[in-house]
């Protein structure tokens, strides 16, 4: 499962310094606009305390952490839904996501220029939202215009998708995303996603503050995270200059920098949290053996055969059941064996829901 965060926001607010300190790969930075024209990709580990726990239990080989994939996605400006600084191939890439985190520029520095000429946070939200909510505007339009001509000849077959997309194309020509108008039922929500409208992808914030002002973060950043709570979603605060420095230090000097300037854990392990949750992942862990410790990423509600399929297709096809303990209680126990002798591993069978932190053995038939 390789599930995508975009990376979107308006030129120079720190897109590409972050994607590099999340990500370690070294992406074209720059202070002026459109430095990243096609979207650079990679993939970030989620710091997971868990998964540090079994393997201090377990002694492995090898210890692999669930991931999530970032795209750094190129800046959007005033007029991208018409094209304007390549605007239709960037709103494209962000089509392709699952979710998208929005950096909002909250530091002020006079040699990186502001695309609008002042800072202030609000109004760059407002310029995205409106660019986006345009650009799904034409999309639904010009879905619209097909229906419309089908139901000269099929009236009865279109009308319910017709009655959609009328009640969409009303809430978008009001202002509103999307992701509001697909929360109202199934068949809106089975619209959104078929059009891939890119208001109504999940969201999270991050506000990119100078140095000084962590780790609140200061006036702006607290705007932003105002706009955040009033939609329901996550709000990071993190200064990507600092992250990008730190995570070339060794990890003992950059956590008691962290901790001198008040921040108790990273900027980017709190944003890759962010991502998780905003993208409705749980984690599970496998052990082999004395080989290695694994967690992977479901999404949450997915059943025993689903989530053995994360691990092998072979075990999902296979599925006979499986054996399951929480992590906190299966490192209490002292390991698997110890486990099974107090009787707390579990036999779950193919409708069991994969909790957040199980360990997990599967059986299966080859």
């Amino acid at each position: 499962m390789t599930l995508q965060i975009g990376i979107v926001g308006l030129p120079n607010v720190g897109k590409s310094t972050l994607f590099n300190a999340l990500t370690q790969a070294r992406a074209a930075v720059a202070a002026y606009p459109f430095t990243t024209i096609d979207p650079n990709r990679g993939v970030a580990a989620v710091p997971d305390r868990r998964l540090e726990a079994l393997a201090r239990l377990v002694g492995p080989e090898l210890v692999t952490p669930a991931t999530v994939e970032f795209v750094d996605i190129a800046g959007l400006v005033r007029g991208s839904h018409r094209g304007e600084g390549l605007g239709n191939r960037f709103l494209a890439h962000i089509r392709e996501v699952d979710a998208v985190a929005v950096v909002t520029r909250c530091f002020a520095d006079p040699d990186v220029a502001h695309v609008d000429g002042s800072l202030d946070p609000l109004r760059d939200l407002e310029v995205l939202d409106l660019e986006l909510t345009l650009a799904d505007l034409e999309t639904v339009q010009r879905r619209l215009e097909k229906v419309r001509s089908a139901a000269k000849a099929r009236p009865k077959e279109v009308a319910a998708e017709l009655a959609l997309l009328e009640g969409l194309e009303e809430r978008l020509q009001r202002g509103e995303r999307a992701a509001g108008w697909a929360a109202q039922g199934d068949a809106q929500a089975a619209l959104v996603r078929e059009l891939r409208l890119l208001t109504g992808k999940r969201r999270l914030y991050v506000a990119n503050v100078a140095e000084e002002d962590l780790p609140e973060g200061g006036e702006r950043a607290e705007q932003v995270a105002q706009v955040a709570e009033r939609e329901g979603a996550p709000c990071v605060v993190l200064c990507a200059q600092l992250e990008a420095g730190l995570s070339a230090w060794p990890a003992d000097e950059a956590a008691e920098y962290r901790a001198a300037v008040g921040l108790e854990r990273s900027g980017l392990e709190a944003l890759v949290w962010a991502g998780y949750r905003t993208l409705d992942l749980i984690t599970f862990f496998t052990l082999v053996g004395g080989r290695e410790v694994r967690a992977w990423s479901v999404r949450r509600g997915a059943t025993a055969p689903e989530a053995a399929g994360r691990v092998h297709s072979d075990m999902e096809r296979g599925f006979i059941r499986a054996e399951v303990v929480g992590w906190k209680a299966l490192v209490e126990a002292g390991g698997w064996p110890a486990a099974r002798e107090q009787g707390l591993i579990r036999i779950e069978g193919r409708g069991y829901r994969v909790q957040d932190g199980d360990v997990c053995l599967f059986r299966f038939s080859p």
